[in-house]
């Protein structure tokens, strides 16, 4: 079987260097042909590093992008234009992001998801049927716990829980305070810590009369998040009908 030829976009970050460290455990299955980083001229790596994407001199089937929304213009330029294939992992993105996904999904098979583990992932699913059963009976709350230095609150995946499990008529309350008053009927709570080096801890809270159900998922490493990123690369690399995919696509839920 032919490997999956891989850029890592971000080489140099976290996440990046959770890539790299770990890609020896694929090594039957991919190649990282090379990485896209702002700082290209760090040489302690075993591969080229570019710039930008227009300097990719490399073979190269999938990127995997875990840098930034500022990227993203870009690398939806170089995907398109070369018909490339997007696991784009990065959370923050805006309107004007989306929109920019949709379009080059018309053209390229992307996957877009704000957590690549395959459990938090699970637990989605197991969240959903939750709810279904749960109904109007339990209350929904959600809790994310992340490093200090995490930018973004709430996190993408929770957000992405949250879209989970509502429906168009649920509103959510970002962090409570005094002002907030009772709690709504149909409301989900999403609340943010930060602080110390927490790779990331999600829970979901169906609180009802008499009894609460917890789901909770913990990471004790990013590693867990780059394995999900290159199983989502072979995946992608084996799908030719362009469109937007999802961990759910992966998994095959």
């Amino acid at each position: 079987m032919e490997k999956c030829n891989i850029i890592i976009c971000g080489c140099f970050g976290n996440m990046g260097t959770a890539l790299r460290n770990i890609a020896n455990e694929f090594t039957n299955e991919i190649i990282v042909t090379g990485g896209i980083d702002k700082n290209c001229d760090n040489l302690d790596v075993n591969f080229p590093v570019f710039k930008t994407p227009d300097d990719i001199d490399v073979p190269c089937d999938v990127i995997i992008d875990f840098s930034s929304v500022e990227a993203l213009n870009n690398l939806v330029e170089y995907t398109q234009k070369n018909y490339k294939k997007l696991v784009l992992c990065v959370t923050g993105y805006q309107k004007e992001h989306i929109k920019l996904i949709k379009e080059v999904s018309e053209h390229v098979p992307v996957i877009k998801s704000s957590n690549t583990s395959l459990v938090v992932n699970l637990l989605i699913e197991f969240a959903k049927k939750a709810k279904n059963l749960l109904n109007e009976n339990f209350d929904i709350e959600i809790l994310e716990k992340h490093h200090r230095n995490k930018a973004d609150a709430p996190s993408g995946t929770a957000l992405m829980m949250a879209d989970a499990i509502s429906n168009q008529d649920t509103k959510y309350n970002f962090g409570r305070n005094p002002e907030t008053g009772v709690r709504k009927t149909n409301e989900i709570g999403i609340h943010s810590l930060r602080g110390g080096d927490i790779c990331g801890e999600h829970e979901i809270i169906f609180l009802g009369p008499g009894e609460v159900l917890s789901m909770r998922h913990m990471s004790s490493s990013r590693n867990v998040f780059a394995r999900g990123a290159y199983t989502a690369a072979l995946f992608i690399n084996n799908k030719n009908i362009p469109g937007i995919y999802s961990m759910k696509d992966v998994l095959g839920l």
